[in-house]
């Protein structure tokens, strides 16, 4: 198939008419052109004499602040300020880089030290004080603050707590201007605000700002406190998916107030979660954190025991060592007794098997810390049922102030 011809040729009468259609259409066009010409040059004119039922106006447009909209210009005036950078504003200056320095060599290539983020919550007596995660200071020889000029001043630790992840630092208060505000985190509802304020891979992207939600309150999160794999305890945290990255924790979270509601400490790092981090409220945090100011330690109740869940013994010492009864399961192991200890004035001896503390199970060494440090108190009588020797005793002791490991 090819190109067909589709011109058709029009006789000369047609062609007059259309040259007479043409004629009239361009003087047209032309009418319109000046007519549009006149309205143009002579509106203005019209206007000033108050002849037009709207103002022109001959000022020029300003490309910094107007923008067109239906042909009109208008001036628009905004502020960049937000309540993220107002809370932001208010503390980025208390948040501190923490540098943990290890015992190395000058030449080494393998760095010597670690760092964190810290919390300037207080000033007093030419001293500021730093609160951070435990372990970003474990195993330190020395402590640095990296203030929020870029100054590094030396820290004395004061104090740490594993089981809270918290420590608390005293630096020279003469370069510290800014004093963190602490709220109130059990005010906290899900799908509010929150701000994670610290230096995320080292002091490279220091006072670095994320942003996102709470996520979920009274979180209760296993934690592996001696690296053995079994569970020493269980955090209560604060969930949020504002982002927290290696190099935050010891950082702030912030609410919309500016004010801290938490300390990052920790994220879920698999592949496949994103946005679950978790700080530790400041109802838990503030107890701890004056605790370790004024005593270097966090004053809880104790029996004066060392111990491990009846989980982690091979079970064939359930019986053989320990002389359990079949239906005894569970339970907590004494594995040492303190001289001169509340466990020692009651009679307590190693290998007793405790299942019971005032009507509660003991299933494992969690529940016996959980119970102690958050039901009782230094000083407060306590009934255990244990066995030994394959029979089921009590005895009732007073719980002593923990002593320093």
């Amino acid at each position: 198939m090819g190109y067909y011809d589709d011109h058709v040729e029009e006789t000369g009468e047609k062609i007059k008419q259309k040259g007479s259609k043409r004629t009239i259409g361009l003087s047209a066009f032309t009418g319109a052109v000046l007519g549009g010409l006149i309205v143009l040059f002579s509106a203005p004119l019209l206007s000033n004499l108050g002849w037009l039922p709207y103002d022109i106006g001959t000022q020029q447009p300003s490309l910094n602040n107007a923008s067109p909209q239906n042909g009109i210009q208008q001036t628009v005036n905004y502020s960049v300020n937000s309540d993220v950078s107002e809370a932001v504003e208010k503390v980025t200056d208390a948040v501190v880089g923490v540098i943990n320095l290890r015992e190395s060599s000058f030449w080494s290539e393998q760095g010597g030290e670690g760092t964190g983020s810290g919390v300037i919550y207080k000033k007093a007596g030419g001293k500021a004080f730093v609160v951070t995660n435990a372990h970003v200071i474990q195993g330190a020889t020395e402590v640095e603050v990296s203030l929020a000029d870029g100054t590094r001043v030396p820290a004395e630790v004061l104090g740490a707590d594993v089981f809270t992840d918290l420590a608390v630092l005293e630096i020279d208060g003469e370069k510290v201007d800014t004093v963190a505000e602490f709220g109130d985190s059990s005010l906290l509802r899900v799908g509010e605000p929150a701000i994670a304020i610290g230096n995320p891979l080292g002091l490279r992207f220091s006072s670095s700002v994320t942003q996102g939600i709470i996520s979920g309150t009274e979180r209760s999160i296993p934690v592996d406190l001696n690296g053995d794999g079994q569970i020493d305890w269980h955090a209560e945290v604060i969930q949020t998916d504002a982002a927290i990255n290696p190099g935050n924790s010891g950082g702030a979270l912030l609410n919309v107030q500016g004010q801290v509601i938490g300390i990052n400490s920790m994220k879920i790092a698999e592949s496949a979660v994103e946005g679950i981090g978790f700080a530790i409220p400041t109802a838990i945090a503030v107890p701890a954190i004056e605790d370790l100011e004024r005593f270097g330690e966090v004053q809880r109740p104790q029996m004066g025991i060392g111990f491990r869940s009846l989980s982690e013994i091979p079970s064939y010492h359930w019986q053989e060592t320990l002389k359990l009864p079949n239906n005894v399961t569970t339970g907590v192991v004494i594995t040492s007794v303190s001289p001169m200890s509340p466990a020692e004035r009651a009679g307590l001896k190693e290998y007793d098997v405790i299942v019971e503390i005032d009507g509660e199970p003991m299933e494992d060494g969690h529940e016996l810390r959980k119970y102690l440090y958050t039901e009782k108190s230094i000083g407060e009588e306590i009934e255990v049922v244990y066995y030994r020797d394959g029979k089921r005793a009590t005895v009732t002791l007073q719980l002593a102030e923990q002593q320093s490991s």
